[in-house]
This record gives C-alpha cells, sequence and structure tokens, in this order.
C-alpha cells in the first residue's frame, strides 16, 4: 500500500463518522429536537441505545467542534499506525465505553462522541508504551502532548459534563491497548517486495495469513 492510500485509509470511517455526526446535529438542531432523545440513560431500557447513538449527538456547536477535533486527529492515528487492528479497536471501544456507561453512570442523560475520544487518546498512549517500540512511543508522546490535560476530565467537576463517559472510556482504552499488545499492526514485507502478508489469527490448529498484493511491484 502507497503511502497516499494508507493515509486516505486512515482518514476514510474517521471522517465518514465524522460526517454523520455533523448531519445528525444539524437534523436536530433544524428540527428543534432534544437530543437527549438519543443520549445514554444509566440503567434505564429506554437509555439503551444510547448506548450506540449517543455519540452523534451533541449539547452545542461548541461540543460538537471540540469533539470533531479531537476525534479526527485521533482516530487517523489509529488508522494510520494501527491499521490491522484499528476497525476492532474502533468499534469495540466505541460498545465498551457505552455499555460501561449505561451501567454506571450517574442519573442523568449523557451525550456526545468524549467517550470515544478518550478511548481512543488512551489507547495510543498506551499502546506505545505496552508495546515497547520507539515509533509507537513517539505516537504516545504527541497524544500526551496534545491531550494531557484530558485525565482532569474524568474526575467529578460538577456541571453537565460527563466525567462517567470520559473515565470509561479512558479504561476501554487501556484495556483495549492491553488486550491487543500483542497483535500485529502492520503489514509484513515479502522478501520480493511484490506483496505483503500478516499472521492474521489461528484455530483449531491452523494459522490464516492476510496477503495483500503491492501495486508498486505488480507489473502487466
Amino acid at each position: 500500500m502507497t503511502e497516499k492510500r494508507k493515509i486516505i485509509h486512515a482518514l476514510y470511517l474517521p471522517l465518514l463518522v465524522l460526517l454523520t455526526m455533523w448531519v445528525t446535529y444539524l437534523s436536530f438542531w433544524m428540527l428543534g429536537t432534544d437530543m437527549s432523545l438519543i443520549g445514554v440513560a444509566p440503567q434505564q431500557i429506554q437509555g439503551i441505545p444510547g448506548i450506540l447513538l449517543s455519540p452523534f449527538a451533541h449539547g452545542s456547536w461548541s461540543h460538537l467542534v471540540s469533539n470533531s477535533v479531537s476525534f479526527i486527529i485521533l482516530g487517523t492515528l489509529l488508522f494510520y499506525f494501527y491499521r490491522l487492528v484499528a476497525y476492532r479497536v474502533f468499534f469495540i471501544n466505541w460498545l465498551l465505553s457505552g455499555i460501561l456507561l449505561w451501567l454506571g453512570g450517574r442519573d442523568s442523560i449523557h451525550i456526545g462522541a468524549s467517550g470515544i475520544v478518550y478511548g481512543l487518546a488512551f489507547f495510543i498512549f498506551f499502546s506505545g508504551v505496552f508495546r515497547h517500540d520507539k515509533r509507537l512511543a513517539a505516537v504516545s508522546m504527541i497524544v500526551v502532548l496534545l491531550y494531557g490535560g484530558m485525565v482532569w476530565g474524568m474526575v467529578p467537576q460538577g456541571g453537565n459534563i460527563s466525567w462517567e463517559g470520559h473515565l470509561y472510556g479512558a479504561f476501554s482504552g487501556i484495556s483495549l491497548a492491553w488486550y491487543y499488545r500483542k497483535n500485529p499492526i502492520d503489514f509484513v514485507p515479502t522478501e520480493d517486495g511484490s506483496s505483503v502478508s500478516v499472521t492474521w489469527g489461528r484455530f483449531n490448529g491452523f494459522e490464516y495469513h492476510y496477503v495483500e498484493e503491492n501495486e508498486d511491484k505488480i507489473t502487466d
């Protein structure tokens, strides 16, 4: 995969989800509908859909813009540097942080993508730590420089800030970083450079490989 294609691939899903967030907010805003309808209501049956839908809901334009910037930066870093586990990490983090918030959040309506953002930030940071990889450790330092202050968002502050969502997102990110710490994160070139192969997994004694042809090495 060329560098250009790798960057496009890294941007694809984060941009798609971000576009959905903006379309959702604009739709609710134009219709004058309360976005809390798709929020997480902890320990309530009607709040279960919010586990999946609440990241698309935001309380204000500033809330949406703030989450959008962090989401696109961290999402792109995830899919660029961890592309073999990125999809699993992205969706499991989304689901796990939402479930934990539904189970343990205070009696309020929780909205926003902050939990996912925290999960991405903490996954990227701790994955670099757990893997003992210099390049990934450098990425971890970038995350610290950009988002080191996020740690204060995980303590009760009063007001309308869902600190529990931040806390559960961080827990999700750290857990996933530990769980996937030994998984390959990128493809390994073959000797002739014509393809890249990586062990995808093992099941019942069989080993499965994913092979991707390198377009730069293919001739007609």
